[in-house]
């Protein structure tokens, strides 16, 4: 029998129409010699009808069992009008069977085939052909093919390149650590898998592409978290003689194509705000802010210095800040019981501890009150924009410790209150004039802030000169944020040499150092390499949120967990020694089995 459409599309211009459909049997119920079975397939489900008038069939759909792969042949008739299932599209009708046979049967799957099924993470990566088959993974896979299709129809028709680059390079310090690949036929040599296609996109603006895209594999050896994976998908471009600021218009109506495309949300580009990093941090105590969220964090140290409160007195003598948080509504919703949970949490952050208030319409209230006179409080509730109800929390202390903490703050209250807004559902927002530098504390020293190769502002060139301080330079430098996840990061490209060797010598690099690491690239520049910039913008995050996730495990096929294992297959895994012995390596047993790390 060959499949005339799909189950899930069979509606009611289909009545009276003889079709062929295959499919897993979602659900049978057995009334002898009347049998109904709900056939599903990527579009959905159809109620499919067997009764006497048809033996054959009958026998068939009384052999079946869930997840058996059947294919019918029948009648689209009417339901009865007490019937009709209004929660399928397909709820108005059913199939009247004549024909059916069993293309394979199925042992007893180890969770139900269906949305919200109570089943552990692990479980459904291990069968994860399983999960795949529930109406949410079709989905939300169906979503990233779209955005794919959509993002290349994009580049295709603004004149990109779509070129790929190597996924076995050379193993250069860009940050993350590398996964390495050893070579057999150089022993004791290695590729790495690249953690991105920088270097290769700015060569190929060297050659001359003048448009390069790429919908890009990239691998990180990190630690993972709900928005991470070892392996990842970036949507990557590069352009030269373009400046910043039409690098990012032209990517806000890539992503304006996407959404309409995808979700069918129509961005209005012209609404995006741009924002500075340090505006970013001050107001929202983070480089990718929520903008659903409608409070902000307030900076209260011009005030606090003599106030009779001595920790946050002492914290801006020792050159710390205080910052506030009204959250509306809070003072009811929280209690002191609340309020030490959340203090708990922020203690990952460096945070000591959680000051706090409530305001009513006496004044304010909380354990630390009292050490505010009238005319203090009233400056406190003018500077934080509390009103009654609220709940004020403090951060007092260094000052990326309160950032941390607040930013943390801001998205749980706005969470458990459901303050986070509903008429604009998706907020986008550009970051600039970042950093040229940031403090590692994994590494103890200073890092480029997104990589070695980002051109300085123009008017920070200075800072970059023997005796003056790189780390007050500024960078041409753009992240796109969405709905406060970092969707994209990009940049202007440094390509003169004379500032790149700077760049790397201010990143500790000696000329033999950066000649090692970055020779062909540097060589490159001596040829004349143009004026270029670009972005990266992370597929599988963008998937996430278009398709209503909160974690990029649920829109990629095959994912690994949170130890970078993949339980279907168990990678990675040992492999045989006599593939060891034809690379030259030597491993040595794990004092710790994995499961047990």
């Amino acid at each position: 029998m060959e499949r005339t459409t799909y189950a899930g599309l069979v509606n009611e211009s289909y009545l009276d129409q003889t079709v062929t459909l295959t499919g897993w049997v979602q659900k049978r119920r057995n009334f002898g010699e009347l049998v109904f079975i709900d056939l599903r397939d990527r579009e959905g489900i159809v109620q499919l009808t067997f009764n006497a008038k048809h033996p054959q069939a009958l026998a068939i759909a009384q052999e079946a069992r869930s997840e058996y792969v059947l294919a019918v042949t029948g009648k689209v008739v009417r339901r009865a009008d007490d019937q009709i299932n209004t929660k399928l599209a397909s709820g108005q009708i059913e199939i009247e069977v004549q024909e059916a046979e069993i293309l394979a049967s199925s042992k007893t799957p180890p969770f139900y085939i269906e949305d919200g099924v109570n089943a552990n993470e692990e479980l459904k990566l291990q069968y994860r052909y399983l999960d795949l088959r529930r109406p949410e993974m079709q989905k939300n896979l169906r979503i990233r093919s779209k955005l794919m299709a959509s993002a290349m129809r994009f580049m295709d028709e603004h004149d990109f390149i779509n070129i790929e680059t190597p996924y076995l390079a050379k193993s250069t310090p860009e940050g993350a650590r590398d996964y390495l690949v050893p070579s057999r036929v150089f022993p004791g040599s290695f590729y790495a898998l690249p953690q991105s296609p920088q270097l290769f996109k700015q060569l190929l603006m060297g050659a001359g592409f003048d448009r390069y895209f790429q919908i890009a594999r990239c691998f990180r050896d990190e630690d993972l978290r709900g928005d991470r994976q070892p392996e990842f998908t970036q949507l990557d471009l590069e352009t030269s003689f373009m400046s910043a600021e039409q690098i990012q218009n032209l990517v806000s109506q890539w992503v304006k194509q996407i959404m309409k495309d995808v979700v069918d949300f129509d961005l209005d580009i012209d609404h995006i705000q741009i924002l500075t990093w340090q505006e970013s941090m001050d107001r929202f105590g983070t480089d990718k802010p929520d903008l659903r969220i409608a409070y902000e964090i307030k900076d209260l140290s011009s005030m606090m210095a003599d106030v009779d409160f001595g920790v946050f007195a002492q914290t801006i003598q020792k050159g710390g800040v205080v910052k506030a948080l009204a959250v509306p509504g809070g003072a009811e919703h929280y209690s002191r019981k609340d309020i030490d949970k959340l203090t708990k949490y922020i203690e990952r952050f460096g945070a000591k501890g959680l000051a706090w208030l409530k305001v009513t319409d006496d004044g304010l209230n909380g354990p630390i009150a009292k050490f505010f006179n009238d005319e203090q409080a009233q400056e406190i509730l003018t500077l934080s924009g509390a009103k009654s109800g609220d709940l004020i929390l403090f951060g007092a202390g260094r000052q990326d410790i309160v950032a941390a903490s607040l930013d943390y703050l801001r998205r749980q209250t706005a969470a458990d209150l459901n303050l986070i807004a509903t008429d604009r559902p998706w907020r986008f927002a550009w970051i600039v004039d970042w950093p040229l530098f940031e403090y590692s504390e994994d590494f103890g020293r200073w890092i480029a802030a997104h990589h070695p190769f980002t051109m300085p502002n123009e008017e920070d060139l200075h800072y970059l000169d023997e005796g003056e301080d790189p780390h007050q330079a500024h960078a041409q430098s753009y992240d796109l944020v969405l709905n406060g996840y970092e969707l994209g990061s990009g940049s202007i490209r440094i390509h003169r040499m004379d500032i790149q060797e700077k760049m790397l010598k201010a990143l500790g690099f000696t000329p033999e150092k950066a000649q090692e690491a970055f020779g062909f690239l540097l060589e490159g520049m001596e040829y004349g390499f143009p004026p270029m910039g670009g972005i990266a913008l992370g597929l599988d995050r963008l998937a996430m949120l278009l398709a209503g996730q909160d974690n990029i495990r649920e829109v990629i096929a095959f994912p690994k967990n949170s130890r970078a294992t993949e339980p279907m297959t168990q990678a990675p895994t040992a492999v045989d020694f006599k593939q060891l012995a034809e690379l030259g390596l030597e491993v040595e047993p794990a004092e710790t089995p994995r499961d047990e790390k």
